[in-house]
This record gives structure tokens, sequence and C-alpha cells, in this order.
């Protein structure tokens, strides 16, 4: 079924419906912070219940979700981060480690903004080409391949106090990834830092603090484009519902990835995003998706 527009933006969510819309947001909250991307499960199981598809602007949106569940999960590192920052600058003490990993996350958060911004307009149209079916299906194959070698030809020994700026740009680099439907923020970043050695819980603590700014970012972003398009009453209700659920889901989602990563490894989420690529392009190529 088609989505809904507001001048020119995906607002396919409104149309949903408040009980519909909160079975996404627990669809989106674990699988935004999963490395087995929304997108995809953002068009399996409408599709699957016969609904609209809720668009790129509920999925952006949900980002708010993500944020709210990183900073609560990971509050002391947050909160070391902030104020040991501001403690460096006013101590003038820029060689200080927590100041400089501070301004690698900005440094590092920059390609996927700038990147954000100018596909802004083709990732939010009404019928995006990169929000087809074959797109993300492909790109879930090709994720589940990566994160495979990954784990295959990677010694995960590193921690992330002996991370490095150069480290902190690779992971920023592959974020922008996360821009093609079906890669997945949580996926991308994850795989880059596995690629770095990092232990697989420091991997994904890293791909986590690294992501806030672009989180952040992204979700205020997406809420001014909704407010400029005139969202109606309805229409931000519906959307506060998602939020709500997704943030919930979301805490849950970090706090078993971090279990599985800990006591086992990757390669669940490299199996699941296998089977879901051929479950998205087989069902396109059968018509039972659309």
């Amino acid at each position: 079924m088609a989505s809904a527009c507001t001048q020119g933006l995906d607002t396919g969510f409104v149309d949903l419906g408040y009980m519909k819309v909160a079975v996404l947001g627990v669809v989106q909250g674990i699988s935004e912070l999963l490395p087995i991307s929304s997108t995809a499960h953002m068009r399996i199981v409408p599709a699957l219940f016969g609904w609209n598809d809720p668009g790129s602007a509920f999925s952006a949106a949900m980002q708010l979700a993500a944020l709210a569940a990183v900073v609560t999960y990971f509050w002391s590192d947050v909160r070391g981060l902030v104020f040991g920052t501001i403690d460096a600058v006013k101590r003038r003490d820029f060689n200080d480690w927590t100041f400089r990993f501070a301004v690698w996350i900005a440094l590092a958060s920059l390609p996927v903004v700038l990147g954000g911004l100018a596909l802004s307009h083709t990732l939010n149209a009404c019928g995006s080409p990169l929000r087809t079916l074959p797109v993300i299906g492909i790109a879930c194959i090709v994720m589940a391949a990566l994160l495979a070698l990954a784990e295959l030809y990677c010694n995960h020994t590193r921690s992330l106090e002996h991370i490095s700026l150069k480290d902190a740009l690779i992971v920023g680099l592959a974020q922008t990834g996360a821009l093609i439907p079906g890669v997945s923020r949580s996926g991308s970043t994850l795989t880059a830092a596995l690629f770095l050695d990092l232990k697989r819980e420091e991997a994904a603590r890293f791909s986590f603090l690294l992501g806030l700014p672009a989180i952040a970012g992204g979700g205020v972003y997406e809420l001014f484009k909704l407010a400029k398009a005139h969202l109606d009453a309805h229409g931000w209700s519906v959307l506060a519902v998602g939020l709500v659920i997704a943030s919930i889901s979301a805490f849950a989602a970090i706090w078993s990835l971090m279990h599985i990563l800990e006591r086992f490894s990757a390669w669940p989420f490299v199996a699941y995003r296998a089977f879901i690529g051929v479950v998205l392009l087989v069902g396109a190529s059968m018509h039972w998706l659309s």
C-alpha cells in the first residue's frame, strides 16, 4: 500500500493510528539499535500485515527514542564525557583523553551529517528509490557478509582506551553507510569497530557513543521538517506514542546486544541479517512483499 505524503514528506505513519504505530514502535526500537536494519523491518512487518509503509520520516524521528535509550544505558560514559570535557576546557588541558575523545566523536560525526543533508530529499521523498525492497535486501546481505568477515579474521583484543583519531574517523566514515536503507547505523559502525580489532562489547560501546551526535541531530532535524510540513495534532500524538514505545524497546535491545556480544559473538546477527535480506529479495521477486 502506498504511503501518505505531507508536503512531499513521507508520513505514512499518521494513517496507521495508535495501535499499529505502537507495534511498529516496538519493532523500530529493537531493530534501530541492533545491527539488523530497522528499515528492513519497517518494510517487512507492515507488508506482512497489509499496512501502509510508515515512511522514512517515522524511522528518522524514531532516532530520538534510540537517543534516549543510549544515553540512559551508557549514562556513566555520557556523563563522564560531558563533565570530563568541560573540566578539561576549564583547566585548558587539551591533551586530556576525555577531551580528545569528545573532539574525535564530533569530527567523526561530520561525514554522516553532511551526507544526510545532501541525500535528505531523496531519502525522505515519497516513493524514494533507495527504499525499494531489492536495495534494502542487497544491503542486508552485504552487511551480513562484512560482519562475518570481521568475526572470522579480526582479533578482538583492543579496548576503547586504546583507540586513536584515525580509528574514530574510520568508524565515522562507516557510519555514512547507514544512509543507505538496509545497511543499519549500528551494523555499519559495529562492523567497522570490529575490523579495528576492538573487543566485541567495546566495539558496541564505541559504536553507540560515536553515534550520539548523528542520532540526536537526525531525530531533531526530522522533527523540524515535520513541523515545517505542518503535521497536525493527530499526527504528532501518533508519533509520540511510537517514540515512547520505541524508547522502552530500544533500551531492551541495547541490554540484549551487550550481553550477547559479551557472552557469545556477532554470529547470530550475521545469520539473521542474511535471512532478512533473502526474505526481502524473494518477497520482492514473488510479489508478496510490495
